[in-house]
């Protein structure tokens, strides 16, 4: 078990790293923005659940596959590029009075958590993330490592799920008082379109750090 200070050091530095802007937010953003808070929430709860994925994969050592193997790297990066581009083209070429209709279904919900877990999935930075910082914070002699670092993801995704509510809860009251003023159900579907493609060209250019 980490010391109590040492815990206190890590969750300070978890929460820098994620108010710090990336994917992930940017994500939530969008959603929150352009479909509302139920859409925000359902996309920042996909984030965490993806993170749980990278959080068992450093504790059992297979992040360290994406260093060891460039090839594995690639893979994931250039899959989880495809796979925002896809999303994105999808939303910039659906029929513009879809976008006008019904703007959010229990299905929706559910394909937009399960596009979170993806998304944040197949971002390798995510796992080489986790595998640079987490193991700074594990303590020699206070339990087993892996125990230490399965709790400290724990604690990290905790972290980063309430800043992406926030952000969700935010972002969709901004989302609101914009299509208020502006009208902009197509406007948001073209906004979400771009930006989900614009975050697979930028994973797609990324290099391993």
């Amino acid at each position: 078990m980490p010391t109590a200070a040492n815990l206190l050091l890590f969750l300070g530095a978890s929460l820098a790293l994620n108010v710090t802007p990336g994917p992930d937010m940017l994500y939530v953003i969008t959603r929150s923005a352009s479909e509302g808070r139920r859409a925000g929430v359902a996309s920042a709860l996909g984030i965490a659940g993806g993170t749980v994925f990278h959080s068992l994969a450093v504790v059992l050592g297979l992040s360290s596959l994406l260093i060891a193997v460039p090839f594995a790297y690639d893979a994931v990066r250039l899959g989880g590029a495809g796979y925002l581009v896809f999303l994105g083209l999808r939303t910039l070429l659906r029929p513009s009075g879809v976008a006008q209709g019904p703007r959010v279904e229990p299905a929706s919900l559910w394909e937009i958590f399960r596009q979170g877990v993806v998304t944040n999935v197949l971002n390798p930075k995510v796992a080489l993330s986790f595998l640079a910082f987490l193991p700074q914070f594990v303590v020699p002699g206070s339990g087993s490592a892996p125990g230490q670092l399965l709790l400290l993801s724990v604690l990290f995704n905790v972290s980063g799920t309430l800043v992406n509510l926030v952000v969700a809860f935010g972002a969709s009251r901004a989302g609101q008082w914009g299509r208020a003023r502006i009208g902009g159900g197509v406007l948001a579907q073209r906004i979400t379109g771009a930006v989900f493609v614009g975050l697979g060209v930028r994973i797609a250019l990324q290099q391993r750090s």
